[in-house]
């Protein structure tokens, strides 16, 4: 199996039909697809050195920091996320523009390759409430007693396998790991998506830690056996949207918020409703609080708030405790 780095995703730009641009706003994608006419004698190794030198090097959108390898299974998810999955997956690209910055920004502090975050788009569709037949929860779909061994807290009233940040930097934890006994970016996946013990079994038995080949012998379940190419798909797909069906994507607001101290009995609703924003909004800043409030039995608990309402928000703790005093 060949593997090509960084510019590989750019081979279903040759055997993939692209609609044309009606805006010109798209005119490097344009200049790419006519290319095509003078480039059909030329070997793939000649394209992906024309296309290397066409290459601005002044952004890292269309590089990898992760070996991507295009085959057969990689190009029938590629096909499914243009076709039948088209919708759900032009909401993952719309989510993806609020949750990446986020989630590659941590990976990148803690030296991971910030492509992984690809995970959380095929693991949840970025979904916070996101659950498993296997209960598996929260954007990084982790099981309860994964969560515990990584530091996430879950009880009646708080379930920070939900919370954005918190799942992040428990899981880069998890996959640092994984990748120190597996080696293998492929079977660091795949061993998060069936469990170190299934796959360390399937590794010895058939003596090989190349995950293709575990495809090839049908060693791994076949969610396992498609977990990899999905996310190739989905990042070869979300580098360069346009040239594979998805234009005029709605691109939401980076997520950003600020964090403050809530006292006990604080509700999200009242809270929302006096920093004049929608409760679902502050639900989703929050989605570990289980119950919507903090309860009357803690001490109190740290919570997000939109960025710059933090005065505003401290003045209605200040009244909750005046209010909660006369009561």
């Amino acid at each position: 199996m060949k593997k090509l780095r960084f510019l590989l995703f750019l081979i279903p730009i040759f055997v993939l039909p692209a609609k044309p641009q009606a805006a010109a706003a798209n005119t490097s994608a344009t200049q790419v697809i006519n290319s095509q006419s003078l480039t059909q004698n030329l070997t793939l190794k000649q394209k992906l050195k024309l296309l290397s030198k066409k290459q601005t090097h002044q952004s890292d959108h269309f590089i990898f920091d992760l070996p991507v390898t295009y085959n057969k299974k990689v190009a029938w998810w590629i096909s499914y996320f243009q076709t039948r999955g088209k919708n759900f997956f032009r909401n993952w690209l719309e989510k993806s523009t609020k949750y990446m910055p986020l989630l590659q920004n941590e990976l990148k502090k803690a030296g991971l390759p910030t492509d992984l975050a690809y995970m959380v788009m095929i693991e949840s569709g970025f979904a916070s409430n996101a659950v498993s037949t296997a209960s598996a929860v929260g954007p990084w779909q982790f099981i309860e007693s994964t969560g515990k061994n990584y530091g996430l807290k879950k009880n009646w009233w708080l379930d920070e396998r939900r919370d954005f940040k918190k799942s992040t930097l428990a899981a880069i934890k998890y996959l640092k790991d994984l990748k120190r006994e597996f080696g293998s970016w492929y079977l660091v996946a795949a061993s998060y998506n069936m469990g170190e013990n299934g796959l360390r079994r399937q590794i010895k038995k058939y003596r090989t830690i190349d995950y293709w080949e575990l495809v090839r012998y049908k060693a791994l379940p076949q969610e396992t056996q498609d977990y990899v190419p999905k996310i190739l798909a989905a990042l070869m797909i979300a580098k360069a949207p346009n040239l594979y069906g998805f234009r005029n994507i709605d691109s939401q607001y980076p997520l950003q918020y600020e964090v403050t101290w809530a006292p006990s009995g604080t509700d999200l609703e009242n809270l929302a409703d006096h920093l004049n924003i929608t409760h679902k909004a502050i639900k989703e800043l929050n989605a570990e609080l289980l119950l919507g409030y903090v309860p009357k039995q803690t001490n109190g608990h740290y919570i997000r708030i939109p960025l710059n309402s933090l005065s505003v928000a401290k003045q209605f703790f200040r009244d909750q405790n005046k209010k909660f005093a006369l009561d």
